[in-house]
């Protein structure tokens, strides 16, 4: 090869280079902006993103198009004016292209496990509605769980909007299911829902630094977490202790140690202790709580037929934990009290005649307990057998509490930062609050903590009128049980906080509850309020 063949070529091979070199990043659009979302109609809609320094950034939609130029830190900005309600539209961003895009209703629904509480948990009661009923107009989104203390997030993890079909509403929460499903036959417009909330979480941990400088020991808490070193050392040292009780709960415990195991079927179990379930003497030691791990059996007999067919076991629920097995063959599993344990049992493994049920139940802090007027019984064919009453009890592993352990989510502002922050720029019709559970033994605090996030929040959204619908704490806890008291304090301040804010208003629901339940069922009632009272809104 001559020589000037062979620099032709490099020359070539170096304008290639710098046309890769310079090749520009495809246009990057927040999380909820993705296919199927729903846009809030009749207010102006922002879209914001980041693309290359100084590329041309042009977005389009229903015969609009609008242009700009993205700064030298990437960043860019599209205001668009407010849209009536359509679709289904495509936004093309570059060459983004989504599709499926509805204008209509959107609400942000947040706060903690009773609005978080899916479909999937109340199909109890609304099965026959929930089973065959779709509609493609109402979509729903949830926002993946994250914390920060040091400052707000600017995005969230990927998420999918999912329209309401058979093959998505049981990750619903169900409070918004029926508010979503309500509102869009009332209105015939599409309804978005996002839905950002974490089971067990405080009020204050939904609100900014700014919001509780009011509240100064929140707020030196908060500071307190955004040290990182700190809070990785703090979580690295409670696993490690969490780790080893586990272990020595199975080390210790005689049920799964050495010879029989204590859930096989043919144990012989004759010199254990026969106990009334509800009766919990069994669940004191040395008058003390008695923590580890408590052994369960019981024999019942199966009518002709059963084992040829699935059957149901239902045993209510349990404080703290269960593993459960049928004739030695493990049926299910729950690590935590509050889910209805609903276990399958298979075709098969019962057989006609005498079975062995065998509960091994885990106690991690408190008096270990199966929960009154929940459902104790194996369903077979249409057929009942009950198991409330009498089972033989032996005590397993005996350990101390569980470890302390730090819920990180529960810390003032790092939801607030991690879960809301990165919303700033969607626009919403209004604001659905159902949360305090987590706040009930502070109650007196309540009205000025959530008076104050609703003005951080709305400050967030730009938004000076945007509505907040509270949603009233369910009643919870039995008659006699002093604990009412403070419960009752908590929903008259949510009365205060909305009477106070004068834009914000009270979904009763104290009428809803279950005394045994701090997650009743009945999530349609307050889902109906609700859109009651967003339409009141809409009509004036």
């Amino acid at each position: 090869m001559n020589t000037h063949k062979f620099h032709l070529r490099l020359l070539l091979f170096a304008v290639m280079l710098s046309h890769w070199a310079v090749v520009k990043p495809e246009v990057v659009l927040p999380s909820l902006f993705a296919d199927g979302m729903v846009l809030q109609r009749g207010r102006e809609l922002r879209v914001n993103g980041t693309a290359a320094p100084g590329e041309k950034v042009t977005l389009s939609m229903a015969g609009r198009k609008y242009t700009v130029t993205a700064a030298a830190s990437g960043r860019w900005s599209i205001v668009m004016p407010g849209m009536k309600a359509g679709g289904p539209y495509e936004m093309r961003i570059n060459d983004v292209c989504l599709k499926d895009v509805m204008v209509g209703d959107v609400f942000l629904c947040a706060g903690q496990s009773n609005m978080e509480l899916t479909v999937a948990r109340v199909m109890d009661r609304y099965a026959e509605e929930v089973e065959g009923y779709e509609n493609t107009r109402v979509r729903y989104v949830k926002v993946p769980y994250a914390y920060r203390f040091d400052a707000p997030a600017d995005t969230l993890k990927k998420v999918r909007w999912q329209a309401m079909t058979a093959d998505n509403v049981a990750g619903y929460s169900a409070l918004c299911y029926f508010f979503g499903r309500m509102l869009q036959e009332r209105t015939s417009v599409a309804v978005g829902i996002v839905n950002t909330s974490w089971g067990g979480t405080p009020v204050e941990a939904w609100m900014s630094g700014q919001a509780l400088e009011d509240f100064p020991e929140y707020r030196s808490l908060m500071s307190i977490y955004a040290d990182a070193e700190m809070t990785d050392a703090v979580i690295r040292d409670e696993r490690m202790r969490q780790a080893a009780w586990t272990a020595e709960t199975w080390r210790s415990d005689p049920g799964v140690n050495g010879g029989k195991k204590w859930y096989e079927a043919d144990y012989d179990d004759t010199d254990w202790e026969k106990v009334d379930m509800f009766d919990r003497r069994w669940a004191t030691r040395h008058g003390r709580a008695a923590n580890g791990t408590h052994w369960f059996r019981r024999e019942i007999d199966v009518p002709a037929g059963c084992g040829a067919m699935e059957a149901v076991l239902r045993l209510g629920c349990m404080v703290d934990a269960d593993s459960v097995y049928v004739n030695g063959r493990l049926v299910g599993s729950t690590g935590y009290q509050y889910p209805p344990r609903i276990y399958k049992v298979p075709a098969g493994l019962l057989s006609e005649g005498r079975n062995q049920i065998t509960i091994r139940l885990f106690s991690y802090g408190g008096r270990p307990s199966f929960v009154r007027e929940k459902p104790y019984k194996l369903i077979c064919g249409g057929r009942e057998i009950s198991l409330e009453g009498e089972w033989k009890h032996r005590a397993g592993a005996q350990m101390p509490q569980w470890p302390s352990t730090t819920s990180l989510q529960n810390m003032p502002g790092g939801l607030f930062n991690g879960m809301v922050h990165p919303l700033r720029d969607y626009g919403f019709s209004g604001v659905v609050w159902y949360q305090g559970e987590s706040n009930v033994g502070r109650w007196g605090e309540y009205a000025g903590l959530l008076g104050a996030m609703m003005k951080d929040w709305r400050k967030l959204f730009a938004d000076d009128g945007l509505p907040f619908y509270i949603v009233e704490l369910a009643d919870f806890l039995a008659p006699d049980d002093p604990g009412r008291a403070a419960w009752a304090g908590l929903r008259k301040q949510q009365a205060m906080a909305a009477e106070t804010d004068g834009n914000a208003v009270l979904i009763k629901n104290s009428d809803t509850g279950e005394w045994n339940d701090i997650h009743p069922l009945d999530k349609k009632t307050a889902a109906g309020r609700l859109v009651e009272a967003v339409m009141r809104r809409i009509n004036n």
